[in-house]
C-alpha cells in the first residue's frame, strides 16, 4: 500500500459528503436533507478499491452489509490485515489519514459521528473537560450494540419515520456513549500536576493491563485509560514508573507467565496466549532476555 502523498498529508479535514471524491461507490442510501444533527448516515456498493483518505472531520463506523473481503488499513505507520464480511464493523477516528486497499465487491453502511457530539457527551459522561476523543485502531470487530444501533440509524434513513430527527439523535447519543466506553481514548484539558501519574490512575491502568493482557494492548489505549494524550502519557508514565508504557506491559507479562509456568498446572503455549505473547517462541526470547532462563526450566523449577 502506498504512503500518502504530500499533498494528501497537507490537506485539510474533508467532510462525510466529500469522501465519494476520494472513495467512489455507488451510494445506496443517504440522511442528505433529513435535518440531522451532529450524526449522518450513507450506504455505498463498492468494487475493490486501494485509496487514501485524507482526514475527516468526523467520526466513521463502517458496517459490512454483504460481500467478504481481505481488507488492508494503514494508519500512522501500522498497517493492519482482516477478512471483512457481514457483522463486522469498522472504526475510523477523527482527523486520522488513512490508506484502505480491499478487492472484492462489498455493502457497506457508514454512519459519521461528529467531534462536537463525541466531546460533549464525553464531558457529560466523564464530567470533566475533554479536549479530544479518538477512536481506536479497529479494523474488524463485532459487537451487536454497535451494528444494532447503525442499523437503526440506517433504517430511518430509509424509511423517514415519525419524529425522525430526535430518534436519531437518541441513538447517535447512545451510540457515541458505547464508542467512549470500549472503543475511545479521551484527552482532558486539565493536566496531570506536577508531570506525575497518580496512585490511583496507576492503579486503573493495572487493572486494565490485567484484564486485557490476553489481547494486544496500545499506547493509545492506556493513555485513554488515565486520560491523557499519547504524548503527554508516555511522558509522565515514564517520569512516574521509571520505564516506557510497552516495557511496563512486557513486564506484567512475565511476570503472570511466570507465575502461571512455576504453578506447573497449564501447557506453555496456553501461557504465552494467555499473557499476551506472539507465540511460545516470543515468549521463550523475552524470558532468556529478561530472566536469563526458559519457560520450560520456569515450569520445572529450575
Amino acid at each position: 500500500m502506498a504512503i500518502f502523498p504530500k499533498d494528501i498529508q497537507m490537506a485539510t479535514l474533508i467532510t462525510p459528503a466529500e469522501l465519494p471524491t476520494w472513495v467512489p461507490g455507488r451510494v445506496m442510501s443517504s440522511s442528505n436533507g433529513l435535518g440531522w444533527e451532529d450524526v449522518s448516515h450513507r450506504s455505498y456498493r463498492y468494487a475493490g478499491l486501494d485509496v487514501p483518505i485524507p482526514p475527516m472531520d468526523h467520526f466513521m463506523i463502517v458496517r459490512y452489509r454483504s460481500g467478504n473481503t481481505p481488507m488492508e488499513r494503514s494508519m500512522h505507520g501500522q498497517r493492519t490485515k482482516a477478512v471483512c464480511g457481514p457483522g463486522d464493523f469498522s472504526l475510523l477516528t477523527h482527523a486520522e489519514h488513512s490508506h484502505w486497499y480491499w478487492t472484492e465487491c462489498i455493502d457497506v453502511s457508514h454512519t459519521y459521528l461528529s467531534e462536537n457530539l463525541m466531546c460533549r457527551v464525553a464531558s457529560d459522561v466523564l464530567e470533566r473537560t475533554v479536549a479530544e476523543v479518538r477512536l481506536h485502531d479497529l479494523l474488524r470487530s463485532q459487537d451487536p450494540v454497535v451494528t444494532g444501533i447503525v442499523d437503526a440509524i440506517t433504517v430511518e434513513a430509509l424509511h423517514k419515520g415519525l419524529g425522525g430527527s430526535l430518534y436519531v439523535e437518541a441513538l447517535a447519543l447512545q451510540l457515541a456513549v458505547h464508542l467512549l466506553r470500549d472503543y475511545a481514548s479521551v484527552t482532558y484539558r486539565d493536566s496531570v500536576v506536577g508531570g506525575a501519574i497518580s496512585p490511583s490512575r496507576l492503579r486503573r491502568l493495572q487493572e486494565f493491563i490485567e484484564a486485557h493482557m490476553h489481547e494486544g494492548i496500545s499506547i493509545e489505549q492506556m493513555a485513554g485509560v488515565v486520560g491523557l494524550g499519547v504524548w503527554t502519557f508516555t511522558k509522565h508514565f515514564k517520569a512516574t514508573t521509571g520505564r516506557a508504557p510497552h516495557e511496563f506491559v512486557l513486564d506484567c507479562r512475565v511476570e503472570r507467565a511466570r507465575r502461571l509456568l512455576a504453578q506447573g498446572l497449564t501447557a506453555i503455549k496456553e501461557v504465552a496466549s494467555y499473557c499476551g505473547f506472539a507465540d511460545q517462541a516470543h515468549m521463550t526470547r523475552v524470558f532468556r532476555a529478561r530472566l536469563g532462563t526458559t519457560p520450560s526450566r520456569v515450569k520445572k523449577g529450575n
